[in-house]
Parts: structure tokens; sequence; C-alpha cells
């Protein structure tokens, strides 16, 4: 497949996921949910989304450890422990990354349709208010997407070595194997601790663009 199609077929996917949420965004505001309800719910998959990638990631890790200090016992069993594990940190990356593109969706619609409703104004005044109050909650919402977007890109440096090592053990179960490997645990405990830096301020700065939210439809 030369790569011409393989775009063409990648964005005409994209294309028809976009259409796919704005009828279903379409859909929620019918029955009463506003875009920033909405959004309001998929920051908080997201951040749901990335806590259980985190706790995916660290027993991943634990298992790791498990493997290379292996001193008797089933090897193979311990090693399709580890595949397993992985497996699920894989899956739990995947849901990090589309969670984060949902709430980018809904927040290009959001904001898109209020900078189109300031021209609606008659009133000056309203329309400052609505224009700042507008510009207030796109800052806190690039600051939550910046630090979730940071977390979810260290994600891949961490499962990229984990799947390498996983892999030749799939092929070297023996004990050579693990004493070959283990000078990587260091390496991946070292990247999953800043990982997990990373993904507790993404957390936190989600819990705040929630918090902010909810205040502002009380």
């Amino acid at each position: 497949m030369s790569r011409f199609v393989l775009a063409v077929m990648l964005i005409s996917l994209s294309l028809s996921f976009s259409s796919c949420d704005k009828a279903y965004i379409a859909t929620m505001e019918k029955m009463g949910y506003a875009k920033r309800d909405i959004l309001s719910s998929r920051v908080k998959s997201a951040r749901d989304a990335q806590e259980d990638a985190k706790q995916e990631i660290q027993t991943t890790l634990e298992q790791f450890g498990k493997v290379v200090s292996y001193e008797g016992g089933d090897l193979e069993d311990t090693y399709k422990k580890l595949s397993g594990e992985l497996e699920a940190s894989e899956d739990s990356a995947e849901a990090v990354k589309k969670r984060i593109q949902d709430v980018e969706s809904v927040a290009d619609a959001l904001f898109s349709e209020w900078e189109q409703e300031l021209g609606q104004y008659s009133s000056a005044d309203l329309r400052r208010k609505s224009q700042a109050k507008l510009t207030q909650t796109k800052g806190r919402y690039k600051e939550m997407l910046s630090a979730m977007k940071r977390a979810e890109q260290r994600i891949e440096p961490v499962l990229k070595p984990l799947r390498d090592q996983v892999l030749y053990l799939k092929h070297n179960l023996n004990a050579r194997a693990l004493a070959a490997i283990k000078g990587e645990l260091v390496k991946v405990d070292a990247q999953v601790d800043q990982l997990v830096k990373d993904m507790n301020r993404s957390i936190a700065e989600a819990d705040k663009f929630i918090q902010s939210m909810e205040k502002e439809s009380d």
C-alpha cells in the first residue's frame, strides 16, 4: 500500500470520527446537555483514563521486576503475567489518547460556538464580559490540555523498552536472558517515576479545570 493511499485512508477515517462526534454532540444538546457539560464530562473521563494508565504501567513495572529477580518457580508463568500486564498498559495508553481526542473535539466546538455568539450581543458591556470569560476559560483549558499531552507523550517511551524486553523474553526464558535485561529495570524505573509525576500534574490540572467549570455553572 502506497503512503498516499494510506494517508487518504487515515484522513477519511479521521473525518468519519469527527462527523460522528459532531452528530453525537448535537444529539446530546437536544437532550439538554450543553457543550460545556459534555466538555466537563470528557475531561473527567480523560483524567480517569490517565489514572488507570498510571496504575497499569506501575503494575507492569512491578511484574517486570519480579521477572528479572526470578529465583525459581515457573518462569513461563511469570512471563505470561508480565505479557498480560503489558497488554493492559497498551490498552490503557490507547484509552488515554482517545479520551484526550474526545476532549479536544468538544472543546473546539464549544469555543468556536462561543466566539461566533460574541457577535450576537447588542450590549457592548455584556460582549466584553463574555469575551473575558471566554479568554479565561480557554487559558485554563490550554494549561490543562498541555499537561495532559505532556503526560500522554511520556507513555510510549516507557512502554517501548518494556515491549522490547517482553518480546526478547518470549524466546529466551532462561537465567542468562534475565541477567542480560536486568540493567534495563533501573532505566525503565526512572522513566516510570517521571511519567507518574507528569500524570499526577495532569490529573491535578484536570481537577482544577473541572472545578472551575462546575463553579461557573452554579
